[in-house]
């Protein structure tokens, strides 16, 4: 069975992430007020949210029991 090639990111997940909420930021900040800028809001909102609870969920505090 020939195997996948699988690309590796160019960047950690939370760099990435960091990234695309400030990008999401910036597009959504120049469009007028209304339900498009509040989406892209609300996306910028959601990456920030997914790269902080990565940062806790790969934390040294919080390792499993042995």
């Amino acid at each position: 069975m020939p195997r996948t090639q699988r690309n590796q990111p160019s960047s950690p997940l939370p760099d990435r992430l960091t990234l695309e909420a400030m990008r999401l930021k910036g597009e959504a900040n120049e469009l007028p007020p209304g339900s498009l800028r509040d989406a892209g809001i609300r996306k910028a909102r959601q990456a920030v949210t997914a790269s902080r609870l990565n940062e806790w969920l790969s934390s040294p505090g919080l390792q499993a029991p042995k």
